[in-house]
């Protein structure tokens, strides 16, 4: 039985680089860093002075002010994102069956807001805690929230695989149309999890850059990483069967026409380049591509040094000398790493660059690894005509999904 072609619609972002999809592209074409001094909380005690946060967003602009007070900032960031997508995607849910139209929206649980209500009972009882606790620290919040708004009925669902949770939600959905379960998904990741807490752990353990000079603390795949910049924000897309966007006469921005999942069951925190080189054949496989058409790929790209050399090694496990051949691009360089948004985010900057025919820079590549020694496409963007694109998403942990992307037509 021949499966559904799963086609693009509709993108929404809402990020460190831009609260919309124009302002990202314009961003990243640039090669404009989105990276500040923390501003969320007091970093003085802190080693890490930056991240990448959304600045001027104002959520009222989007929703109802009591749905704004019930619900913490991630949830805010994924409506935007998208009522921008289905805007764009020019879907009309009063001509959609409910039940065919699903959401699944990644979202990381914001840590601080647990905490302080934990210390909230402990020094004013139970009575006093929030009675949307539960929901409002639901990793599953942003899909509800956006499958009331839209009055979406179909599956409804919250994939976690951190890191690679945005690249994860689109493969899964994408499987959802492809067995039947749906017409259309809304799909993507959102996370506003900058917080004292997740800083202060992730600080320990070193990952993130120490660099105190914003616009260059992070640089993918250059000798002197010295760790990642944590971000916020969001990237949803509309997802659709072929045959039901092409009946309802939809503008189709690009294929999903792979994907590819792999465990590294080696570390909590260190990768292993085996199970991602995996996860990369998978997605090809499934897409029908070999090794030799990927024109493009948008790399998991952190800026750590282990998973830098790690995803290098990969890749030329899996593409072997053309592997010097491929312009290879992180969008973290500019909106460092935004977790369980990465994916989907970066899946946004992807389909803009198969339609704009320019792959962005790595932006703040100055040294050159021996251990990353491929093209990185750096510091300036490059035009270039992209038909397939491989897309690289790698969970702290070891859970990796990769997508593969198709110009539409190709």
């Amino acid at each position: 039985m021949k499966l559904p072609r799963v086609v693009v619609t509709g993108m929404g972002t809402v990020n460190p680089l831009g609260l919309n999809v124009e302002e990202f592209w314009s961003g990243l074409v640039a090669g404009r860093s989105g990276i500040g001094l923390i501003t969320r909380f007091d970093a003085s005690k802190y080693h890490v002075k930056v991240d990448a946060e959304v600045r001027g967003f104002d959520p009222e602009k989007h929703m109802d002010p009591k749905v704004v007070d019930r619900n913490p900032r991630g949830v805010h960031f994924a409506v935007a994102a998208a009522r921008e997508a289905v805007a764009s995607a020019k879907l009309d849910m009063t001509q959609e069956v409910p039940e065919r139209v699903g959401v699944g929206i990644s979202l990381m649980v914001e840590s601080d807001y647990i905490v302080t209500q934990n210390e909230l009972i402990k020094a004013r009882g139970p009575r006093r805690a929030d009675p949307l606790f539960i929901a409002r620290s639901s990793p599953s919040g942003a899909s509800m929230q956006v499958g009331m708004m839209l009055g979406a009925k179909g599956p409804n669902s919250s994939v976690n695989s951190l890191c690679a949770s945005g690249a994860d939600s689109i493969g899964t959905a994408a499987n959802f149309i492809r067995l039947g379960y749906a017409d259309v998904m809304i799909v993507g990741g959102a996370d506003s999890s900058l917080s004292p807490v997740g800083m202060a752990g992730i600080d320990i353990v070193g990952a993130v850059s120490r660099n105190a000079e914003p616009a260059r603390a992070s640089c993918p795949f250059d000798l002197n990483r010295s760790g990642f910049v944590y971000g916020e924000g969001a990237g949803i897309l509309v997802l659709e069967d072929y045959a039901h966007a092409k009946r309802r006469g939809a503008r189709v921005l690009a294929e999903v026409a792979g994907a590819g999942w792999s465990f590294d069951a080696h570390d909590q925190t260190a990768p292993a380049p085996e199970p991602e080189a995996y996860a990369m054949r998978i997605a090809l496989q499934t897409a029908g591509v070999k090794a030799a058409e990927v024109d493009y790929i948008n790399a998991h790209g952190t800026s750590t040094k282990l998973n830098d050399a790690c995803e290098t090694a990969a890749i030329k496990t899996v593409f072997g000398e053309h592997a010097y051949k491929i312009p290879i691009s992180s969008t973290k360089s500019m909106i460092g790493h935004i977790i369980s948004a990465a994916g989907a985010i970066e899946t946004v900057a992807v389909i803009l660059v198969m339609n704009k025919g320019i792959i962005h820079p790595t932006i703040n590549y100055e040294t050159p690894d021996p251990e990353c020694d491929l093209d990185y496409v750096p510091n300036v963007a490059r035009q270039a005509q992209v038909n397939v694109c491989l897309k690289n998403g790698f969970g702290l942990g070891g859970e990796n999904c990769c997508l593969v992307l198709k110009r539409f037509g190709k």
